[in-house]
């Protein structure tokens, strides 16, 4: 029997995410652009657009990751037959050519390369693939995974929006396996290990579960998977009071968000003054809106 998400009416009031509030925290400048851009009356929204969607080589090599690994599930969903790894890779190459294609890269725009190409995505992304292909858990998709796979849950539509009382929240799994009565979360990494960051991620991922399908936190087993430079999965079990604690650090990091909106219901934001630069170079260095915030100190080819 297919597990449903839930679903909830258009509200404009900001929600949670670990996203949201990672940026909210580095930088607040960063964060006004990313969220409030159509209040910015300095900068075109068009120019702040063309910076946010910019991408950066490293978090690439993760999207088009992700994309590979998500078609692999859809693919293991109707046969579990061995993976033809020239046509499995030649996928990867695909999304590959069309990242180069369709996307500018902070690299480029800010003259640290002259160009990015094959070289600088594949190699990483097929070590990555491999990596999954050759290592304990994918045997498990195909052995024991794969015989509920009618009810697996890839890459849900939507962000992951899910309620901690009356506050939004966000919370968006790569994908859920259930097996028997647990539900299996995982995260697909592709770059370094961050204990704190990925728990609070985990976290996140366990809320949404245990929202969602009505289940003890208990039976929820979330996990990160880190596919660089070789697999290594760091699997968390929470108990309710490990929810109920993270609830209250939800509930406390949407209020400080909170305090930088004129209207909260309505999700407007204080003026763009109230948003300061941090000037770290630590921070602006890898910053897409760099160009905006110091043009002297970083010229942008947009």
């Amino acid at each position: 029997m297919a597990r449903q998400i839930k679903r909830f009416p258009y509200t404009p009031i900001l929600g949670w995410s670990a996203t949201r509030y990672d940026a909210f925290s580095l930088c607040k400048r960063m964060y006004f652009f990313n969220y409030y851009a159509k209040y910015d009356r300095e900068v075109s929204i068009r120019t702040l657009t063309l910076h946010k969607k910019l991408v950066t080589i490293p978090l690439e090599i993760g999207s088009i990751v992700h994309e590979v690994i998500e078609k692999l599930l859809r693919r293991l969903k109707t046969t579990t037959e061995a993976i033809d790894r020239p046509r499995f890779l030649a996928v990867a190459d695909e999304a590959i050519g069309r990242s180069l294609e369709g996307k500018q890269y902070e690299e480029v725009v800010y003259a640290e390369q002259t160009d990015v190409g094959v070289d600088d995505l594949r190699p990483k992304v097929v070590a990555c693939l491999d990596s999954l292909l050759e290592s304990e858990r994918f045997h498990w998709l195909v052995g024991e995974a794969a015989a509920t796979s009618g009810e697996w849950i890839i890459d849900p539509p939507g962000y992951g929006e899910t309620r901690l009382g009356d506050l939004k929240m966000y919370a968006k799994v790569d994908v859920l396996f259930p097996l028997g009565d647990e539900l299996y979360i995982f995260d697909w990494k592709t770059g370094k290990s961050d204990a704190a960051k990925h728990r609070k991620q985990l976290l996140g991922y366990a809320t949404w579960a245990a929202y969602h399908f009505e289940v003890p936190p208990e039976r929820i087993r979330p996990a990160i998977a880190y596919l660089h430079p070789q697999y290594e999965e760091v699997q968390e079990s929470f108990t309710l009071s490990d929810l109920e604690s993270f609830a209250v650090q939800v509930r406390a990091e949407t209020a400080e968000m909170y305090e930088y909106c004129q209207d909260v219901k309505q999700n407007i934001p204080l003026d763009k003054s109230e948003f300061p630069q941090v000037n770290d170079e630590r921070i602006c260095s890898h910053c897409g809106y760099r160009g905006i915030c110091f043009p002297e100190k970083y010229p942008s080819r947009l």
